[in-house]
This record gives structure tokens, C-alpha cells and sequence, in this order.
């Protein structure tokens, strides 16, 4: 039986964001940026942190034109998404993640956050975007 914990990515070619959340709750939490460059240390990181939250499942962020159309980006999301699945051997679903980063960001300047900072949460909240999108589409309220 898979566990009710969900990790989120919002995968880039720099950085890539995580976020947290629980099937029973359907409330995602930013949690983590990896920034490492090279694929050793980013799936190293994310070890660290299967390892320490031990999710069910995994969902990661596709991007795509705002007309529907793939983006440059989203054939390596799917990639980095089936080489999640094979290495931790969990489900990992991949999830529309049109304007993510625009929600997010306007989502931390509403909380508060400085033009300043935002660059260094941005990734983490819009992992958390693309993790409350999958909760409101696949958690029963």
C-alpha cells in the first residue's frame, strides 16, 4: 500500500523545486530547492529527502505553452519524472504546470516576501503550486 505522503517537483534545467504534502490533508508545503548542476548531486539530494518524508507517490511538473503546446523543457521533465520512478521505485505522475511560477510569485509577494527574495523561494512555491493543483484534482474533498 503506497503511503499518503506526495513529494512535488518543479523541475528545471538549474534548479529544481520540491514541495510536501499529505493525501489526507491535500494541503502542499513548499519544502526545498536543489540547485546542483550535475545529476549525481541532484539525485542524491532528493534521496535525502524520500529518504526522510518516504512518499507514496511523486508529481512532477510538466511545462507548456499557454496554448497547450510542450514546452522546450518538457521532454526533460519527462525524463527526470521516469527516472524518479526507477531509481526510488515509486509512482510518479506528471502534472500540467502552465503558470506555476506566476502564481507563486505573486502568491509570495502577497505574503510579504521582497522583490528581492523571491528568486530563492520561487522554485520551492512553485512546486507547491504544482502539488495543490494535483490535491484539487485527485484528493476527495
Amino acid at each position: 500500500m503506497l503511503g499518503t505522503t506526495v513529494l512535488a517537483f518543479d523541475f528545471g534545467e538549474k534548479r529544481i523545486g520540491v514541495a510536501v504534502g499529505d493525501l489526507g490533508v491535500g494541503i502542499a508545503h513548499p519544502l526545498a530547492t536543489v540547485a546542483a548542476e550535475d545529476n549525481a548531486t541532484r539525485f542524491s539530494e532528493i534521496a535525502k529527502l524520500i529518504g526522510e518524508w518516504r512518499p507514496g507517490r511523486l508529481v512532477v511538473g510538466l511545462p507548456m505553452h499557454a496554448d497547450g503546446t510542450e514546452h522546450e523543457v518538457s521532454r526533460l521533465a519527462r525524463r527526470f519524472a521516469q527516472r524518479l520512478e526507477g531509481r526510488f521505485s515509486l509512482p510518479a505522475v506528471l502534472v500540467d504546470e502552465r503558470l506555476t511560477s506566476k502564481s507563486a510569485e505573486s502568491r509570495l509577494r502577497e505574503s510579504g516576501v521582497r522583490s528581492r527574495d523571491i528568486g530563492a523561494a520561487l522554485d520551492a512555491a512553485a512546486a507547491c503550486e504544482i502539488l495543490q493543483a494535483w490535491f484539487e484534482t485527485h484528493v476527495a474533498k
